[in-house]
């Protein structure tokens, strides 16, 4: 699952107390009810992320690995299990916020007692242990940028629209250019985690590719162009909409992307910041695959496959661009430095399907990724919620098409 040269004690113990450190700073401003309440069945709440994360270094390295280690509750085993069927009975996915108890303060102080327990016993943790410490480290990364989109989530069912950070209120900048296309790799390439560090298991192993002539956008698309999209009859017209995405819109009354809507001043989003105007120069968010697949139809393109994607975003710093670094509104920024990660995660046209030789790790860390390999597809390149360090190239988010409460975007590809 991931690989075998684990880091040293100290430094793992170092970023294992600033990931739990970031999560904390994350919540703080959430009242209990904040934290209880589940907005949606495809949302947590902040408590169940909070203690879930925490489950997962008790079981699979305290309870495991620890001799003597007696659980802190016997029932949060069952109400903080999300989806291990090896890990026995857990509450219901869609009755996770009719959880009022325990209180915040309580899971805050069950993940002040794994916090304390895990440094205590990481010294002495051989180095396949040490690589689960790891790996509950990236889980947690992958649970806060949950916890963000579920509190907008929840937030934007509040009538009042209540902000959870203020505003940073940057100065507008101008609409970028047209979009300059960047010629992509042809033949064959590699692709997938080279071997060298961390890697979900998902990633692996590395294989050739065969890539067409083709080009990608240098960058993502605007609210400014998904305005004209709108005004152009978009979400009007089926022509450009593959037939499950357009039952979709029909069905769900889908005029904009997700948190958007319209007023006689014009067009404003909700965010984590409450509700501001539209930044026309902003790459547009919360969209679903349907409305990236229809969108690249509407402007003459489509939507780059995995391989393209990845193959031209080797080149790039993983960890540059819009990505999250302290507590505070995340919102995708007009004017980042150009590159292929942060602001918004990208969708592709690619199925998420093992990659040839995948193989899934042993025990019941081994459903963490391979069971979800059916009707979703990839995103790419990480996100304004995403922590900074946590994605890279050869990095496999997965999606149903239908999705977008999640910083989801879209750059677009041709062919050539």
């Amino acid at each position: 699952m991931i690989d075998r040269r684990s880091p040293a004690p100290a430094p793992l113990a170092a970023r294992f107390a600033a990931v739990r450190a970031l999560s904390r700073a994350l919540v703080e401003p959430l009242s209990d009810a904040d934290a209880t309440v589940q907005s949606m069945p495809d949302a947590s709440p902040a408590k169940w992320h909070l203690a879930h994360t925490s489950w997962f270094f008790e079981t699979f390295v305290l309870r495991d690995f620890v001799p003597g280690y007696a659980p802190y509750d016997a029932r949060f085993p069952f109400l903080f299990n999300s989806y291990y069927e090896a890990e026995g009975q857990r509450h219901a996915r869609d009755r996770r916020g009719m959880v009022t108890r325990p209180s915040l303060d309580d899971v805050l102080a069950y993940r002040a007692h794994i916090e304390a327990a895990l440094l205590d016993a990481l010294p002495g943790l051989a180095p396949e242990v040490r690589d689960l410490v790891a790996l509950g480290c990236h889980h947690e990364e992958q649970h806060q940028e949950l916890l963000l989109t579920d509190i907008l989530h929840l937030l934007s069912c509040n009538p009042i629209e209540p902000a959870l950070w203020p505003s940073a209120h940057e100065a507008p900048i101008a609409m970028p250019g047209v979009i300059d296309w960047i010629e992509g790799a042809q033949g064959t390439v590699e692709i997938g985690h080279r071997g060298d560090g961390f890697a979900f298991d998902c990633e692996r192993p590395r294989h050739a590719a065969l890539l067409h002539p083709h080009a990608l956008a240098d960058r993502t698309v605007t609210n400014g162009e998904w305005i004209a999209f709108i005004e152009d009859g978009g979400y009007a017209e089926s022509r450009h909409w593959l037939s499950d995405g357009w039952a979709w819109v029909q069905a769900e009354r889908i005029a904009a992307p997700l948190y958007w809507e319209q007023d006689d001043g014009g067009w404003t989003r909700f965010g984590l910041d409450g509700r501001q105007p539209i930044d026309p120069a902003a790459p547009v968010t919360h969209i679903s695959f349907y409305e990236a697949d229809a969108y690249a139809s509407w402007a003459g393109a489509r939507l780059p496959t995995e391989a393209e994607w990845e193959a031209a975003a080797q080149a790039h710093d993983p960890a540059g661009g819009n990505q999250l670094d302290a507590a505070g509104p995340a919102e995708p920024r007009p004017g980042t430095t150009p590159g292929f990660f942060g602001d918004v995660w990208e969708w592709t046209g690619s199925a998420y399907r093992p990659y040839p030789g995948f193989r899934p790790a042993e025990g019941a860390v081994g459903e963490y990724n391979g069971k979800f390999m059916s009707g979703q597809f990839v995103l790419k390149g990480g996100s304004c919620a995403t922590p900074r360090g946590h994605v890279r190239a050869s990095y496999r988010n997965f999606f149903y098409p239908h999705q977008r409460w999640q910083f989801t975007g879209v750059r677009l590809a041709k062919d050539c």
